[in-house]
């Protein structure tokens, strides 16, 4: 008998048994069963019977194998970025993703990459003659691009969740201007915003206003939403809009000039890239809506005003 024949059989019967633990007990209960949940006070052989352990793999499975993983996964956090970074990408892009999910995700990636390279590689018949260098190298780059799909794709999303923020941000400054020229305050208008917006800027805003009710003040809780994005033209804003509350300058002047100079920002970087990718803009649609198309949060508002 093979070392493989071993290897795959032990697998398999790590894997029935999983399955086993986790199918439900279909037998009838016994009367010492349905009874022990209401004697657990004065019988410890109840509290026995009512929590006792069940045969879990799982648990034995993580106690050989948890350190081992504990250490590929800082291996991996070490080689492709620290903590911070994911955790600031993933409160960019709107997720909830933990760093230790996005390691685990990394690394079941590449696996899966270079097995399935692996593989084709050793069954496929177009690659049967490859040099035997190339059969190495090749499980080893998909591996590689296994493990950095999932990061780029959180930095894609984060991106382009940020482009959107960033097309968002004039027509809600326009927005707060008219609230609070029509007599509201600066939190009213913040709130008026996050329950007629449906955007990206608008589901942020919903989250200050969560911050508010629970005892945190305005200030405190966009400066906290700004240093969370990380986003230079929502920074810019806050920061000159808590200096014009804080000074007594009238909020509402602030508000329209900050979002006229947005909106130029706008302009020019538009034309910037035009400048540099002709090829693309001659494409209908490529830039125009990225960076033009204020989003459903600006149509509401519109709607609503």
């Amino acid at each position: 008998m093979s070392a493989a024949s071993v290897a795959l059989g032990a697998c398999l019967g790590i894997g029935l048994w999983c399955l086993l633990a986790a199918l439900p007990s279909w037998s009838r209960p016994r009367a010492l069963q349905r009874v022990a949940p209401y004697v657990l006070d004065v019988s410890p052989e109840a509290h026995a019977i009512v929590h006792r352990e069940r045969s879990d793999p799982m648990a034995v499975l993580v106690g050989l194998f948890g350190p081992a993983m504990e250490s590929t996964l800082r291996a991996v956090a070490l080689v492709f970025g620290d903590d911070a970074q994911i955790v600031r990408r993933a409160r960019q892009a709107g997720l909830a993703t933990a760093p230790a999910r996005l390691r685990m995700q990394q690394l079941v990636a590449a696996v899966g990459a270079g097995a399935v390279t692996v593989a084709a590689v050793v069954l496929a018949p177009g690659l049967a003659g490859l040099p035997p260098a190339a059969r190495i190298v090749l499980p080893l780059i998909a591996a590689a691009a296994g493990a950095l799909a999932p990061q780029q794709l959180l930095e894609w999303r984060a991106r382009r969740r940020m482009r959107r923020l960033a097309s968002e941000l004039p027509t809600v400054l326009e927005f707060l201007t008219l609230s609070i020229t029509a007599g509201e305050s600066m939190l009213d208008a913040v709130t008026r915003v996050s329950r007629v917006g449906t955007g990206v800027l608008a589901s942020e805003f919903a989250g200050v206003v969560a911050s508010v009710h629970t005892g945190v003040p305005l200030v405190r809780a966009l400066r906290d939403l700004a240093a969370a994005l990380d986003e230079p033209s929502l920074d810019r804003c806050i920061s000159q809009v808590i200096a014009a509350m804080e000074r007594g300058v009238p909020t509402a002047e602030v508000l329209r000039a900050l979002a006229g100079d947005v909106r130029g920002e706008a302009s020019r970087a538009l034309i910037e890239l035009a400048g540099r990718k002709e090829i693309a803009m001659l494409v209908p649609g490529t830039m125009a809506e990225t960076y033009l198309t204020p989003g459903r949060a600006a149509q509401s508002i519109h709607s609503a005003a």
